[in-house]
């Protein structure tokens, strides 16, 4: 990116030059404004800097080498949270002014692209230490920021970036923040969410007990094993200790949530270190701006059991908000669970308003008035073998930046829709870039698709950017595909609806996120369902993409059935019977799954398979570890999402692989028949099920590496892909990375989206930009073709 001044003919007077200058990109929200009326101040130079809906802009007269310097330390040296995307510098003539002002913002134009939306951003370290300065006029204040932290995307109203259009406008400043908010060389100078104890929002609680402080309270409410809503930056959580058993099964019981696994905040780092093992990866992601929840592997004792049940790590995240640090200020290392406000299902609750959404889960409310405009979950990270970040959920702290992908920009503004689990959708503009929203939840819920709808219309307003053009799932049952038909028929100026398979979604998000679209790959794509182009269910697929508008199914899991469709997801007992069969395997009393269903579920589903009846067929390597889970008597009933297949993967991380026993691979089909086979003979000798399921996960990876690797070497491919949720799994993945590469293959995994489907909508948006890319030019063709006689 060159932002080198050019001078000419009117733009100088003598040795004094002036410029224009724009600045695009993640520019408002982060203190550039501040930065550049610094950078001014240091080269003496006179002008401007001003805030409009599409970039920041500004003016700067001064010496010719005054002016080159600042322009370089704009560009160079931004702001810590700044992201510069382009620099357009234009000399103009000089004016003579004295002094250098930031303006009032320009509220520009209405609609096309405007700037970035920052996210939300954890206590920076000069706020910390000034929270607990008694000597500080801040000192304990429960909303201390500055421009290099706190809540963004969540309290913007509107663009440009300025307190009237957050949700501070109702908070006039008092007179000392005031004279801060306009000196140049404090810390807060234009910080939109400055406030301190005279002028700034108020925690209040409703509970037992009357404590120093609301704080205190809650504190006292927490350390005697209450359940307590506390409103933080994107919503409410509902928080309770999280070392004692019957804490934690009380909330389970009122959340309706038996086995999912909580989420734990701690203080610090250190804190962390005493409940889980903490690399120096993920101590640098912990204490990131961002400030996510990283998966970590437990210590045993740390927490209670019941916080993760089955599983060999814990979801960690250290205190982001003042407001956290002050509780943990007073709980000292107690850790807590930190979960959504909600019901298992609905949407975090952010309002006040809202809170009878959570009536009989909390046992009081820390609470302040200080409105959240958007609500944003908490992000979930992981961290693969190399140390390298695996999106779980994009949410707080990464939401609403866009993904720019390769292909550059044209056409209609895109809406895709994403899935109905993990719900995202993605917005994407003719600059290429697609702007993404944090997680939204699970679309069966009515009020997930209200705060759907509300969040969508905010994005379009925000971005500027009015859809032509839906894209969706091709299942004709998905919420979000009949929510994309309700959008449409209702809106004005829609296109068309374009739906995208689910797994061709999946491929080309993975693509996308790394710019490789257009370029030919084999993607390994494992998930639990995905509508086929077949009628049936796919989840096990190798896909050839050369161009992201089309795909070919090159290889797949061998199809077995779902007895009952959605009850063997939750039941893959019944998933297990299948395989049973298809391997020639009696449905004898000493198998788990066989136990599990019992004897009257066995005659009726013997009869079932046998004649096929409700037998849906999948290709689904979800569903395969399903039927496994059940068939090592892992997990038998599922609660929550994958669960099954989860505590499965974490079995196996206790185990050592004793059998070599493969899947038998024909023309792309993989069979898992002679591994079932061999989990059967493992379980009858007594083998441990921590080696058979390690054995059972280490012949997926010998399969998937030797199909994958074959299929693109016949095509003359050296890059794979592996997406799709199943790659969640770190043994998995690692292993099919690994084995990839040692063949000589270049493997693209996620970093930027989840491989889950929450990074659908980046998908589905690449693949209807690239189709409609692709007839225009068709089209363009064939005119120029019928025209050419006439010339």
């Amino acid at each position: 990116m060159s932002a080198r001044p050019e001078f000419s003919g009117g733009a100088r007077t003598g040795d004094t030059v002036r410029i224009e200058l724009r600045v695009a990109g993640l520019v408002q929200g982060v203190g550039f404004r501040p930065a550049v009326a610094r950078v001014a101040a240091e080269n003496r130079l006179s002008g401007f800097v001003l805030n409009d809906s599409r970039a920041v802009r500004c003016e700067l007269e001064g010496s010719r080498s005054g002016v080159e310097a600042a322009v370089a330390a704009i560009r160079d040296a931004p702001p810590p949270l700044a992201r510069v995307e382009s620099m357009h510098v234009e000399s103009i003539r000089p004016t003579g002014g004295s002094g250098f002002q930031i303006l009032t913002s320009d509220g520009g134009p209405q609609s096309g692209d405007r700037t970035l939306v920052p996210p939300d951003i954890a206590t920076c370290a000069d706020c910390l230490r000034e929270l607990f300065d008694p000597a500080d006029r801040r000192h304990l204040h429960p909303f201390i920021t500055c421009t290099n932290c706190g809540p963004r995307y969540t309290v913007i109203t509107d663009l440009p970036y300025d307190r009237p259009a957050t949700t501070m406008a109702g908070f006039a400043m008092c007179a000392t923040c005031t004279v801060e908010y306009g000196d140049p060389i404090d810390r807060r100078y234009h910080a939109q969410t400055i406030a301190c104890r005279d002028c700034g929002p108020i925690v209040s609680w409703r509970g037992p007990g009357a404590g120093s402080s609301p704080l205190a309270s809650a504190a006292a409410a927490l350390r005697n094993g209450l359940v307590v809503a506390i409103k933080g930056i994107g919503g409410f959580h509902l928080a309770c200790r999280a070392d004692t058993d019957e804490v934690i099964a009380r909330l389970r019981q009122r959340k309706n949530r038996p086995a999912k696994p909580f989420a734990i905040m701690v203080a610090d780092v250190a804190a962390a270190r005493r409940i889980a093992d903490v690399g120096a990866a993920e101590a640098r992601l912990l204490a990131s701006p961002a400030a996510p929840i990283v998966l970590l592997p437990a210590r045993r004792g740390g927490v209670s059991d019941l916080v993760a049940p089955g599983l060999r790590e814990v979801g960690v995240m250290i205190a982001y908000s003042p407001m956290h640090h002050l509780l943990f200020a007073e709980l000292g290392t107690m850790p807590l669970v930190m979960t959504s406000a909600n019901e298992g299902g609905s949407p975090i609750v952010f309002r006040d308003d809202d809170l009878n959404w959570i009536d009989g889960l909390a046992d009081a409310v820390l609470t302040h008035d200080r409105p959240i405009h958007v609500p944003c979950e908490d992000s979930v990270i992981g961290l693969d073998g190399g140390g390298n970040e695996l999106p779980h959920r994009r949410s707080r702290g990464y939401a609403p930046l866009p993904v720019a992908t390769a292909g550059g920009g044209s056409g209609p503004v895109i809406l895709a829709t994403g899935g109905d689990i993990k719900s995202t959708f993605a917005l994407r503009g003719s600059d290429g870039r697609a702007h993404l929203s944090s997680h939204l939840g699970d679309m069966a819920d009515p009020r997930t698709q209200d705060c759907y709808t509300s969040a969508q219309e905010h994005f379009s307003f925000m971005t500027g950017m009015a859809p032509a053009v839906v894209a969706c799932d091709l299942h004709p049952g998905y919420a979000t595909t009949r929510w994309a038909q309700r959008f449409a028929s209702d809106t004005d100026g829609i296109e068309e609806i374009v739906t995208v398979q689910h797994h061709h979604a999946h491929a080309v998000s993975l693509l996308a996120e790394h710019r490789r679209l257009g370029e030919p790959v084999i993607v390994v794509t494992y998930d639990g369902t995905g509508y086929g182009t077949d009628g049936t269910i796919w989840g096990g697929e190798l896909l050839m993409i050369s161009d992201p508008a089309r795909f070919t199914r090159v290889g797949h899991l061998a199809p077995f059935a779902l007895p009952g469709g959605e009850g063997a997801v939750r039941q893959p007992a019944r998933i297990a019977l299948d395989l049973l069969r298809r391997a020639g395997i009696a449905f004898d009393e000493d198998l788990p799954p066989v136990m599990a269903i019992g004897a009257a579920g066995l005659h009726i589903l013997s009869q079932q398979l046998e004649r096929g009846l409700r037998c849906v067929p999948t290709t689904s390597m979800g569903r395969l570890f399903d039927g496994v889970s059940s068939l090592l008597g892992v997990c038998e009933q599922v609660t929550y999402e994958g669960q099954a297949a989860i505590e499965l993967e974490h079995l196996a991380r206790g185990g050592t692989s004793c059998s070599t026993v493969d899947f038998e691979i024909s023309d792309g089909v993989m069979d898992p028949a002679p591994v079932i086979g061999s989990l059967v003979a493992g379980l009858r000798s007594g083998i441990p099920g921590a080696d058979l399921a390690a054995g059972f996960q280490d012949a997926v990876v010998r399969a998937t590496v030797r199909a994958a690797a074959e299929t693109a070497d016949a095509a003359g491919i050296c890059t794979v892909g592996l997406t799709g949720g199943v790659f969640a799994n770190k043994r998995l993945s690692d292993g099919i990375a690994r084995g990839l590469r040692d063949r000589g293959m270049v493997v693209l995994t996620h970093r930027v989206v989840p491989c889950n489907d929450g990074g659908l909508a980046l998908g589905q948006a690449a693949v209807v930009a690239a189709q409609r890319s692709a007839s225009s030019a068709q089209e363009r063709s064939g005119l120029c073709a019928s025209e050419s006689p006439a010339r």
